[in-house]
């Protein structure tokens, strides 16, 4: 998704529907000014690219939470003085970014779940395919891992994570079987987990192994990622400026699931007032204009099958004023049904 990721945050004239049909290689336009946010710098992927796009005197503030992209980061803003680089996660970027002085910004990326060098790496305990410890955190230097998680939780606590977040039938048994392992022996390494799931899921999804679901949620747990990213779609919204773009990739359902009703949310926040009789100056104006939901092309799953199940939803910010409570006035319905609360 990088081409289309970067033509949408670029592009002054970038439609997600044209871009899908037409398959243009290359954003068109001027250089740009301005600042701009990479919340997930990862290896610097998509950085490389939106500098390609940026002129001069434009500024990029890059995130991350995993220590090793904040050296990937460093590395590259050595070489580049338009980057400044922030270990920080990307729910704090108001707050981090008011501490440069920065108020307003011309576009933000979020690149949403975890990285394909973080699952490859055996030792970060994400992949049920590798032996590794069970860590599974984002930043390594702070917060509980997954095995300290899973040798404190009760069963209710494991069942509802692994129920919401993994969206797993057999959450109970798997919960249950968990705690009765962990008087015994321990549950230390992905391959224990993951065996010991697949000796519960007795069906699955084609392809799919048993511990997908599981490994999943308790990720997702472990490192507050809907948390965060509810908190980071009302700071974005925050901090646009009129005329700028939000681009968000998600992977997953759950995540997708908020950021879609998230824009739309702001993108019609009349919606509540629509059978009332009330002339159009005096409903609530937009305070952004979607522009298109892309998913990736038949070549780009062939070459990266991780992509398949990526989704790119782009919006621009108008020129409406912010409601008193900022953007987190449009995250309440989003974040419900997850049982989730927001921090600027």
């Amino acid at each position: 998704m990088l081409e289309p990721t970067v033509a949408a945050l670029t592009d002054p004239h970038f439609d997600g529907k044209r871009y899908q049909r037409d398959g243009l290689d290359t954003p068109s336009g001027e250089p740009r000014a301005g600042v701009w946010v990479d919340g997930t710098f990862g290896r610097g992927g998509h950085s490389r690219a939106l500098l390609q796009r940026l002129g001069p005197s434009a500024r990029l503030i890059v995130f991350d939470r995993d220590p090793l992209a904040i050296e990937a980061a460093h590395t590259l803003a050595a070489t580049d003085k338009r980057v400044t680089v922030l270990h920080s996660p990307f729910a704090a970027m108001q707050t981090e970014l008011a501490g440069l002085g920065i108020t307003q910004v011309d576009g933000i990326l979020l690149d949403v779940g975890v990285s394909s060098p973080q699952i490859d790496d055996g030792s970060r305990g994400f992949s049920f395919m590798r032996e590794g410890p069970l860590d599974m955190r984002m930043d390594t230097t702070s917060g509980q891992t997954a095995a300290q998680w899973l040798a404190e939780a009760s069963i209710d606590d494991m069942r509802e994570v692994i129920k919401r977040y993994g969206e797993e039938r057999f959450a109970f048994q798997i919960a249950k079987a968990i705690a009765a392992r962990r008087t015994q022996q321990g549950i230390s390494t992905t391959t224990q987990l993951a065996e010991l799931v697949a000796g519960v899921v007795r069906t699955r999804e084609k392809g799919q192994h048993p511990a997908t679901r599981t490994f999943q949620a308790i990720r997702i747990h472990v490192n507050r990622e809907l948390e965060e990213l509810a908190s980071a779609l009302a700071a974005a919204l925050n901090l646009l400026a009129p005329q700028a773009r939000l681009a968000v990739i998600s992977f997953h359902s759950l995540e997708d699931r908020l950021v879609k009703r998230f824009m739309a949310a702001a993108a019609n926040p009349g919606a509540d007032t629509a059978r009332m009789p009330l002339r159009e100056s005096e409903r609530p104006q937009p305070l952004l204009q979607l522009r298109g939901k892309l998913v990736a092309d038949d070549s780009e799953t062939a070459a990266n099958p991780r992509a398949r199940s990526a989704v790119l939803r782009v919006a621009e910010r108008t020129g409406t004023p912010l409601p008193a409570e900022g953007g987190a006035a449009f995250l309440q319905g989003s974040t419900h049904a997850y049982g989730i609360g927001v921090h600027a």
